[in-house]
């Protein structure tokens, strides 16, 4: 059993180190691409929040992913089934993963699991294994999810094209907008992160301290305060700079830096759940004989080895899709790159508002080419916007085809 545990959890380090290399470019990339950051400093950053954001929130994701896409109690009484059904979605994942990423073509992992959990389900139970609701609904995020992020994008970059970019003195206006830049992204981001990061917090204000203070001020209180922060700081940067468009966009990196930041911790907290569900139901299954039909609790150790592997893949091997989204689709400069990261940033919040899967790698590319057509047609790369494409509208089916295969064959064996 240990040599089984172990080779499964070194099958779920490759594809968490596969979703380094490929999905932590939805985080940086723009960066990169805009010159806000080095190659280097964006691997360092990413990999440091990405491993945080596993580790401290990457539980939630991954119990669902390792219970919802198929039901536990098929399994009931051959739990082995599940084991190796679930083994083979790993290996499926990562092979897929690793195939897109040698192309350069992010992808959205997320699919990837979902359409191999439904491959191998299909084979070993049968069609009513799966639950085909979720499968329509990710099918129809392929086509909504890049189209309200471009077009979300595109407002917001027209907005600061406008009012700043097009202005003859660019630094005032900017100097005006600069409250309004810090709400919005304190704002989006600080939905996504600040109630997991003031929860713990709150806790010990309620638990310890008995203050009963609502649990939302919280996080709002810290949010304001940031953005209050941020504004100071951008002003007194901004202090005797002289009227020069570059200036502007050197202060847009700032903000585009910080807004990458956050991306980072926000997408290690989700995806990780990609990398180490399947593991988490393999452990529970070696150490109990059954099937968690109740639900599942992640050992902090797949947590911490999932973080690890999308650190490592970032490192080794994550430039490639990073290069695609930086550069190969749009010519980037720091104003485009912050606005397409916010544009991602809102339309996963609003997703996750009324319960909607969606790709983080396809809200980023679709604000991108959102931002490209603000600019003009001419700055677009279709040849590598059209890979992309197809990338996407092949991952889940390839993803179900591998997992079938992998299981059907490991079964028989």
């Amino acid at each position: 059993m240990i040599l089984q545990l172990g080779l499964t959890a070194l099958l779920a380090f490759y594809v968490a180190w596969n979703l380094g290399a490929n999905d932590v470019a939805n985080a940086m990339g723009t960066s990169v691409g805009s010159k806000a950051v080095t190659l280097r400093q964006a691997l360092i950053i990413a990999g440091v929040l990405e491993f945080a954001g596993a580790v401290l929130f990457g539980h939630e994701v991954s119990e669902t992913l390792a219970t919802e896409i198929v039901n536990p109690a098929f399994f009931v009484a051959e739990p082995q089934v599940l084991l190796i059904g679930m083994f083979s979605v790993l290996l499926a994942a990562g092979l897929w993963l690793q195939i897109a990423t040698s192309r350069g073509f992010p992808v959205s992992s997320s699919h990837a699991v979902v359409g191999a959990i439904a491959g191998f389900s299909w084979v070993a139970v049968g069609i009513q294994a799966i639950d085909w609701s979720l499968i329509g609904t990710i099918s129809l995020a392929w086509v909504v999810t890049p189209l309200i992020s471009g077009t979300i994008a595109a407002l917001f970059y027209s907005v600061i094209k406008f009012s700043i970019l097009d202005r003859q003195n660019s630094i005032q206006q900017l100097n005006e907008w600069i409250p309004w830049l810090s709400t919005a992204l304190l704002s989006v981001f600080g939905v996504i992160v600040l109630p997991k990061i003031s929860q713990p917090i709150y806790t010990y204000f309620h638990e310890q301290l008995h203050w009963n203070i609502p649990k939302h001020d919280l996080p709002i209180g810290i949010g304001a305060i940031a953005a209050i922060s941020l504004t100071m700081v951008s002003w007194k940067q901004l202090n005797g700079v002289k009227q020069d468009i570059i200036q502007v966009e050197k202060q847009l990196a700032k903000f585009q830096l910080l807004s990458a930041c956050f991306v980072a911790f926000a997408h290690g907290s989700n995806d990780v759940g990609n990398a180490i569900a399947p593991l988490a139901v393999i452990n529970y299954i070696s150490l109990n004989n059954t099937v968690p039909v109740d639900g599942i609790t992640i050992p902090l150790w797949i947590l911490v080895l999932g973080g690890a592997g999308i650190v490592t893949g970032l490192a080794v091997w994550g430039k490639k899709v990073i290069a695609t989204i930086g550069e190969g689709i749009i010519p980037l400069q720091p104003s485009a790159g912050f606005c397409a990261e916010l544009a991602t940033a809102t339309t996963i919040l609003l997703a996750s508002r009324i319960g909607i899967p969606v790709s983080t790698s396809h809200a980023l590319v679709g604000g991108v080419v959102g931002i490209g057509l603000v600019q003009g047609n001419k700055s677009i790369q279709f040849k590598t916007v059209q890979g992309i494409i197809m990338a996407w509208l092949i991952t889940v089916p390839a993803g179900a085809l591998l997992g079938a295969t992998i299981f059907a064959i490991a079964r028989y064996l």
